[in-house]
């Protein structure tokens, strides 16, 4: 079976739609607009000198320039993803919310050469970029925010504008790599490589012999699509990519900053979206919400939901409330893609190559076995962590001769071959379809005078799915719950900020000195929201 890029195969789907939508969000962009921009992206790339191809590279390599994409959810983030590829270059997320300080770290990092950036995001960038040693190429699209172009950046629309379309014809390949970024467990950010090959064969689904046969397939299923996560997260940007190499029109909902019921229902039946993707109950709840109070004429045929869990009974009211609608919930990361569908409440479904590894991650179990063990992928998965030999080792396994990604979710093989989920191993709290990592919160929270111990966990929240509850102990008596927001405002993004912080006479730890989590949910579910 031929391997297909993700340049190639969407210029090729274009060849075929030409003049029909591509994009529809603030303005509509065809296919053949989309091809036109993304080529004039690709130049201005290759002007700069980026664009290589390095053979031979470790797993924890790429290889290749990175672009960062900094930016709302809007034509120009999708622009950013494709003109990258187009040039053979590797673009990553940044998200959106970060601090200087946690932007500086993800610079650090993933040292781009390029950033594709918002205006309003200005600021905080100007002052991330200087603590690190690096001066990337400065791409600014103009938000309306009026934050006025600095001296060492480039206008977007300029720069497209004066590039010639010829010079940005793709050179991309399957062997080419694809940034995404997401916590790691230590609770700093990680970039997962993947081999754009594997990313399209995998999580986008195009499992075809050749690019004639997916432009077949892409132009007899069509369709409408709208992300409704931010593209910076993976359950974002893969139905989007998912949809356009399915011969599929991106819709974005007007101000996508935040999240809008309402909004994006209006946006459904305003461009006839045929498939939505959410994120667990904090996207489900209000949608529910908002079509009891006002119904309207829906087009949709499915609802994605990955990222967070999505309640049984979220699900039912979603069915009664949109007619004919098929909902698939489905389990995946970053580091595996999409391996799993749900049944019901934590029993899933394997989906392709899904299977359960033993404790010592050598063995795979059989069903019925009553250990618990880990949750792995194997066929088309990343190829490991950026700059992280020992991570990459110790998430990618080879087991029988297979290789799988291992990425620490504890779960059961059950005896119909059905999986239990039992969730993640590290202390990760998801909120919203934000991942929160308790150890990045304690350390913020340790450093506030007056604190002498603290503990970070999640508890459950109908709005958030899980909302992060910190337990402290204090050496001062007038140490309040404002102030600790405050000092966790300083350097933490808002969703990671505890929505509840409870005082304790002392916080509990093994004779380790490991912390009792299990004792902190328990105290946290103690405490009401009053």
């Amino acid at each position: 079976m031929t391997e297909l890029d993700l340049a190639t195969l969407h210029e090729a789907i274009a060849d075929a739609l030409a003049d029909e939508p591509c994009v529809l969000a603030d303005r509509v962009l065809t296919w053949r607009a989309v091809t036109d921009r993304t080529r004039r992206l690709a130049a201005v790339l290759r002007a700069h000198g980026l664009g290589r191809r390095e053979a031979g590279v470790p797993a924890w390599q790429t290889g290749q320039h990175h672009l960062g994409i900094y930016l709302h959810n809007g034509v120009e983030y999708l622009e950013a993803l494709l003109g990258a590829h187009k040039a053979s270059v590797a673009p990553f997320n940044v998200n959106y919310r970060y601090t200087a300080d946690e932007l500086a770290y993800l610079l650090r990092d993933a040292r781009p050469s390029a950033l594709v950036y918002a205006a309003r995001f200005a600021p905080v960038l100007a002052d991330a970029l200087s603590t690190v040693d690096m001066e990337p190429l400065l791409l600014q699209v103009d938000d309306g925010s009026g934050n006025p172009l600095p001296d060492n950046a480039i206008g977007y629309e300029a720069a497209l504008a004066d590039a010639d379309p010829d010079a940005g014809i793709p050179r991309a390949c399957a062997d080419d790599r694809y940034l995404q970024y997401t916590g790691g467990t230590t609770g700093m950010p990680k970039g997962v490589i993947w081999r754009i090959g594997d990313l399209v064969a995998g999580p986008m689904g195009v499992r075809v012999g050749s690019v004639p046969e997916a432009v077949a397939r892409a132009v007899r299923t069509r369709g409408r699509v709208l992300p409704a996560p931010p593209l910076m997260h993976g359950a974002g940007t893969g139905i989007a990519l998912g949809g356009w190499l399915s011969g599929a029109t991106v819709v974005i909902q007007p101000r996508p900053e935040r999240f809008d019921a309402a909004t994006v229902l209006d946006t459904c039946a305003e461009h006839a979206v045929t498939t939505l993707a959410i994120v667990g109950d904090a996207f489900g709840a209000p949608l529910v919400a908002e079509l009891g109070a006002r119904p309207r004429a829906l087009a949709l045929r499915l609802i994605v939901n990955s990222g967070a869990a999505l309640r049984d009974e979220l699900k039912d009211l979603l069915r009664e409330l949109i007619p004919g609608v098929r909902i698939s919930d489905v389990l995946g990361s970053s580091e595996t893609g999409l391996h799993a569908q749900r049944d019901s409440g934590n029993r899933f479904s394997g989906k392709g190559n899904a299977a359960v590894l033993d404790e010592t991650r050598t063995r795979v179990l059989d069903p019925g076995e009553e250990e618990i063990g880990w949750l792995a992928n194997s066929g088309h998965i990343p190829m490991g962590y950026l700059g992280d030999q020992e991570k990459t080792a110790a998430t990618f396994v080879t087991v029988d001769g297979r290789r799988y990604s291992v990425p620490g979710e504890r779960a059961r093989l059950l005896a119909d071959g059905a999986i239990e989920f039992l969730g993640r191993d590290a202390t990760t709290i998801n909120t919203g379809g934000e991942k929160v990592f308790a150890d990045e919160v304690e350390a913020v929270i340790r450093a506030i005078p007056g604190v002498a111990d603290v503990i970070v966990v999640g508890r459950p929240s109908e709005r958030w799915g899980q909302e992060v509850v910190a337990l402290y102990q204090s050496t001062m008596d007038d140490l309040t719950g404002g102030r600790l927001t405050d000092g966790c405002r300083v350097h933490l993004a808002g969703y990671k900020v505890p929505k509840r912080f409870i005082r304790v006479d002392a916080v509990r730890r093994h004779p380790n000195g490991k912390a009792d989590y299990a004792w902190a949910r328990a105290a946290a579910m103690e405490v009401s929201d009053e």
